[in-house]
C-alpha cells in the first residue's frame, strides 16, 4: 500500500528539516521545496495528498501559490504556515481556500495532527467520489436502497402504464407527495397537469369550492365563475393529501365523481365531465375511521384499489447516509456554500435515532447544520440539541444519548468499541486508531468542559492535562470553548 505524500514548502532550511524528519518518522512520504514555483511545476506531474507552505517566501508567496493550487486541485488540502500571525493573513488564507492556518512557532505534534486530519479529509472525499461512480442516480428525489423503498420503486414501475386509483399511506414526513409525483411522472398522463390539494390545510367550508369550483353568484363574494381542482387536473392527476380529514359530506360528492366521472360546480346545474386519475394519501388508519363512522366505507374501497405503504425513516435507517448527503448538498447549493460532511460516528448516531418527523425532519436537520455549523465536518455534538437528547434504545442495551452520560457499564462500552473496530476493519478501513482517538478525546473533553461549566483550567485538571495541552487539543479538534475570563480573575 502506497504511503501518503506530503509536500513542505518553506525557504527556512531548519523548518524543512524538522518537518521532514517528523513526517518520515510517522511513515509519511515527504518532499520539500525551497520555493513555490518548483512545487507548482511538479504538481503537473505528481500531486501530493497534503501540502504545507509558508506564506512569505521569495518569488511566489504562499497565498498566491494557494490560489493557483485551488484553481486546479480544489480538493487538495493546503495548510498555511507563517511567522506573521496577524488577522489579515489568517482571513486571507481561509478565503483563498486553506485547509488550516498554522501560526509559527507551533508545536510539532500540532502540525502532525493537522496533517493526519487533512489525510482523513482526503480519504473521505475519495470515498464519496467512489460512491458517486457506483451508486445510480435516482430521479424525482425519492432516495433509498433499503428493501422497503425498493418495494415502493417496484410498485411505481408496475403502475407506470396504468390509470388506476392509488392510495398512499405512511406517517407525516415520509414523502407521500414525492411518491404521488413519481406515479404521475411515470404514467401516460405525465404531460398533463399534476394538481395537489391538502385536505388538512383548507377550512372545511371551503373544501367543496376548492375541489369542484363554483358558479358566479353561488355565494356572497362569488363574482366570477371559478374552476376547481378537478377541472384544473383534467387529463392529468389529482393528488388528495390527508384524505382522512375530508368532511363526510364532501366524501359523498367525491364518491360520485369517482363513479361517474362528472360533478356539479357549487351553485351550478350543468354537469362537468372530467378525466382525472386520483392519487390519495393519508397518515391515518382509514379502516379505523370507517369503523368509527367518520369515513365512508364505499369511498374507502373506491380509493383502496392499489395501496403503497411508505416506511417511516427509522425502518429504513440504511438510507439515512444517502439521504443526508443529498440534503446537505442541496442545502449547500441553495445557500452558496460548500456542503457539510457527516463524520462516520455522526452517521452511525443518526442511524440510531427514531426520527419522529421522518424524512422531513432529516431534511430540516441538514438545513440547520448547513447554516449553523462553522466547520465542514459534522460531529455528533454538532447536531441540534433536541436530537442529542433523544434516548437510543437497542435490543438488550440501556438507553444512551449523544449529550448525556452513556449509562452503560465500562465492560459493555469496551465490547461496543471492539465491535466498532471489527466492523471498520471488515470494511477495509486503515489506521482506525487515527479515526478513534479524536473521537475519544473530543468526547472526554466535552464531558470535562460540561462538568466544569466551561472552565478550561479545571477541565484540564480533570483530564490529567496541562492547560496548554487542553488549549492545543481544543484547536486541533475544532471544539469551541468560552474564554476563561472568570478563571483569569481567579489566578
Amino acid at each position: 500500500m502506497s504511503r501518503n505524500k506530503i509536500w513542505v514548502i518553506d525557504d527556512d532550511r531548519a523548518m524543512r528539516w524538522v518537518l521532514e524528519k517528523t513526517f518520515k518518522e510517522e511513515g509519511l512520504d515527504v518532499t520539500s521545496f525551497e520555493e513555490a514555483q518548483t512545487a507548482l511545476d511538479q504538481l503537473a506531474e505528481d500531486a501530493p495528498d497534503v501540502i504545507l507552505t509558508d506564506i512569505r517566501m521569495p518569488g511566489i508567496d504562499g497565498l498566491t501559490f494557494l490560489g493557483k493550487v485551488k484553481n486546479n486541485y480544489p480538493d487538495l488540502p493546503v495548510i498555511i504556515m507563517t511567522a506573521h500571525s496577524d488577522l489579515e493573513s489568517a482571513v486571507s488564507s481561509y478565503q483563498t481556500g486553506a485547509f488550516e492556518y498554522l501560526p509559527k512557532p507551533f508545536d510539532i505534534d500540532e502540525a502532525l495532527a493537522l496533517v493526519h486530519r487533512a489525510i482523513l479529509h482526503v480519504n473521505k472525499l475519495q470515498q464519496q467520489e467512489a460512491a458517486k461512480t457506483t451508486t445510480p442516480v435516482q430521479s424525482t428525489e425519492i432516495i433509498g436502497e433499503s428493501p422497503a423503498m425498493q418495494e415502493v420503486f417496484r410498485a411505481i414501475g408496475r403502475l407506470s402504464q396504468s390509470h388506476i386509483t392509488v392510495l398512499i399511506n405512511g406517517e407525516s414526513g415520509t414523502g407521500k407527495e414525492l411518491v404521488a409525483h413519481a406515479l404521475h411522472k411515470h404514467s401516460p398522463r405525465s404531460s398533463k397537469p399534476f394538481i395537489a390539494l391538502n385536505m388538512a390545510a383548507i377550512p372545511k367550508d371551503l373544501i367543496e369550492t376548492e375541489l369542484f369550483g363554483h358558479e358566479k353568484g353561488a355565494f356572497t363574494g362569488a363574482n366570477t365563475q371559478r374552476q376547481g381542482r378537478f377541472e384544473q387536473a383534467n387529463g392529468g392527476t389529482l393528488f388528495l393529501d390527508e384524505i382522512g380529514d375530508m368532511p363526510f359530506e364532501t366524501q359523498t360528492r367525491l364518491l360520485r365523481v369517482l363513479a361517474d366521472g362528472e360533478f356539479y360546480r357549487v351553485g351550478g346545474h350543468i354537469p362537468v365531465r372530467v378525466d382525472v386519475r386520483i392519487v390519495a394519501a393519508t397518515h391515518q388508519d382509514l379502516e379505523k375511521l370507517v369503523n368509527e363512522g367518520r369515513f365512508r366505507e364505499d369511498l374507502y374501497h373506491r380509493l383502496n384499489v392499489i395501496r403503497i405503504h411508505i416506511p417511516k425513516l427509522a425502518h429504513r435507517s440504511e438510507d439515512i447516509p444517502m439521504l443526508a448527503q443529498h440534503f446537505l448538498a442541496r442545502a449547500g447549493k441553495e445557500l452558496g456554500v460548500s456542503p457539510k460532511i457527516l463524520r462516520p460516528e455522526t452517521t452511525d448516531y443518526m442511524q440510531q435515532l427514531p426520527w419522529p418527523g421522518n424524512v422531513r425532519q432529516l431534511e430540516n436537520t441538514c438545513r440547520w447544520l448547513t447554516v449553523m455549523i462553522t466547520g465542514r465536518d459534522v460531529y455528533p455534538e454538532d447536531l441540534p440539541s433536541e436530537l442529542k437528547q433523544i434516548p437510543i434504545q437497542k435490543s438488550g442495551e440501556q438507553a444512551t444519548t449523544a449529550a448525556g452520560v452513556d449509562r452503560i457499564s465500562l465492560h459493555h462500552w469496551d465490547e461496543l468499541l471492539g465491535q466498532w473496530a471489527i466492523q471498520k476493519l471488515k470494511n477495509g478501513e486503515m489506521k482506525i486508531l487515527d479515526i478513534a482517538t479524536p473521537m475519544f478525546e473530543r468526547t472526554l473533553i466535552n464531558a470535562a468542559l460540561q462538568q466544569t461549566r466551561g472552565r478550561k483550567r479545571h477541565a484540564a485538571e480533570l483530564l490529567g492535562w496541562g492547560r496548554n495541552t487542553l488549549t492545543r487539543k481544543l484547536k486541533e479538534l475544532g471544539i469551541a470553548a468560552e474564554d476563561d475570563a472568570e478563571e483569569e480573575a481567579e489566578i
